[in-house]
């Protein structure tokens, strides 16, 4: 099973659609000076040195909507989710 993991990002693009719709795109944060030896840095834990990532998320949910800003840090979560389908 995969093991959990944290990854900090933050809103590196927003594209609004309509009133009801947008997409909020998120970047690895990067990162000003140098890495400590081991390359541990507590916005890298996902990451030895330099991290990558970039992903997109739809918001259709108007409680959302227009509550991320450009710059906005987050953290995102990877929680495995068990295997149920072998449950009776």
């Amino acid at each position: 099973m995969a093991k959990p993991m944290r990854a900090k990002v933050y809103i590196s693009g927003i594209e609004k659609f309509s009133k009801e719709t947008e997409t909020i795109k998120m970047s690895a944060m990067p990162k000003s000076g140098s890495y400590p030896s081991d390359g541990a840095d507590e916005d890298n834990t996902y990451a030895k040195f330099s991290p990558s990532a970039s992903f997109s998320l739809t918001i259709a949910n108007p409680d959302l909507i227009g509550h991320f800003e450009l710059g906005d840090k987050m953290y995102v979560d990877f929680t495995p989710v068990p295997d149920t389908s072998a449950a009776s």
